[in-house]
């Protein structure tokens, strides 16, 4: 079905997924990269534009901005967004594609013409027949995961602030930097934020409203070894390189890594290895949907680590664990408020809400352990972190009615 906000969604995320925001969990800055704020300071315009108030870009490199009430006694909600690009894959020069009115059929990419995208390979994308497809063009991510939740959330407040009549209470809306390295949430953004309760829009198909999603550690393992001329190595040499991988082949190849798990089943998933034969630092993230499920991985990993350790004493392995978030069930079940307010305007829409726990997480899972209850709303986004990275226009269209439907719906005495 096509609506009054489809060409907008689309030249918004047309114009939003040209500008390169990659992320690098490895800089230590706020953000953790320059180029994240040349979207922010195009937001910045065009909230401004827009008519909203108290537009601003913060320290720590979020936009915020706020939507005024047109009707009293209502919640304060918060609206999110992420701007920057998984570092995962390459995120620069994206060229985004629209493909109309969709045939069903393969997709090929102009970039890239091995590659095809199919419903084969993406079943979702066979419900999309006669909908505007949006692609990259091949050799880069689209970035639909979370420019999608940025369009759908400027076109929402751009609606409200044309139509006052709209009633609603204040709108809180943030755009946040660095959500894929796990640093999204600065410890002052609930504060600044101000909301009673708040939404991430960065779901993926349509009818997913989530409050359940992974807790999550992140380890980094330093290997020491002992480094030498290869030529005069004999009994002398300490191979990094060899401890490092044999790190990486002693953990669970079959039952606990991304590729073997699904559903409920968590992993770890070493991401990273860098260095030479003298030192090498592996990175590794932990997931389950349980603190203890989580503890038991970190215990295997520093057990693996003193196994392989005790090997070669004239080495020396390191494995640090720390925090990254925690499973937004945790406290969205002791008040459920919000996700029944979302899943009411998802009924409103006849649309039957579905709730799956999230494979991952968002700026919700950290918000609301720090005291701001945000469920996940969906956007559509799918095939995430890659080259078939695709989106619907039309599902996105949904997204921004559900946003428009569940701030209207909660300023209802």
């Amino acid at each position: 079905m096509r609506t009054d906000f489809d060409r907008e969604l689309e030249e918004r995320l047309v114009r939003y997924a040209a500008i390169d925001t990659q992320s690098d969990e490895n800089t230590g800055t706020k953000p953790s990269t320059a180029i994240q704020l040349d979207l922010q300071r195009l937001l910045l315009a065009e909230l401004t534009g827009i008519g909203a108030s108290e537009v601003r870009l913060t320290d720590y490199g979020a936009v915020l901005a706020t939507i005024p009430a047109t009707a009293e006694g209502a919640p304060v909600i918060g609206l999110l967004a992420h701007v920057d690009t998984a570092p995962q894959f390459h995120a620069a020069g994206v060229k985004p594609v629209v493909h109309r009115n969709y045939n069903g059929g393969a997709i090929s990419f102009a970039d890239a013409p091995g590659l095809t995208l199919s419903p084969d390979i993406s079943p979702y994308l066979g419900e999309k027949s006669g909908h505007d497809i949006i692609t990259a063009s091949g050799t880069t991510l689209l970035g639909a995961d979370d420019k999608a939740g940025v369009a759908v959330i400027m076109s929402a407040a751009r609606h409200l602030l044309a139509n006052p009549s709209i009633p609603h209470g204040p709108i809180r809306i943030a755009f946040t930097p660095d959500e894929e390295i796990g640093g999204g949430v600065d410890a002052r953004l609930p504060a600044d934020l101000a909301a009673d309760f708040a939404y991430t829009f960065d779901g993926a198909a349509v009818g997913e409203i989530e409050y359940e999603s992974f807790s999550a550690d992140m380890a980094t393992v330093t290997v020491t070894g002992v480094s030498i001329h290869p030529g005069t190595a004999k009994g002398k040499l300490v191979n990094a390189l060899h401890l490092g991988s044999k790190i990486v082949q002693t953990l669970p190849h079959v039952t606990m890594t991304p590729e073997t798990t699904e559903e409920r089943a968590g992993f770890l998933h070493v991401y990273e290895m860098k260095g030479s034969a003298a030192k090498v630092v592996l990175k590794i993230i932990l997931r389950d949907f349980e603190l203890d499920g989580l503890a038991a991985k970190g215990e295997l990993l520093r057990q693996v680590c003193a196994t392989v350790q005790a090997t070669e004493p004239r080495a020396e392995i390191t494995c640090e664990i720390r925090a990254q978030y925690r499973n937004m069930r945790y406290w969205l079940e002791k008040d459920m408020t919000p996700v029944d307010l979302a899943r009411a305007a998802c009924r409103d829409l006849g649309i039957e809400p579905v709730s799956i726990p999230i494979r991952g997480g968002t700026d919700g899972s950290r918000l609301t352990e720090l005291g701001v209850p945000c469920p996940n709303l969906f956007t559509g986004m799918q095939e995430i972190h890659g080259p078939l990275e695709w989106i619907s226009v039309q599902d996105m269209a949904v997204a921004t009615q559900l946003c428009l439907k569940l701030v209207e719906r909660a300023a209802r005495p």
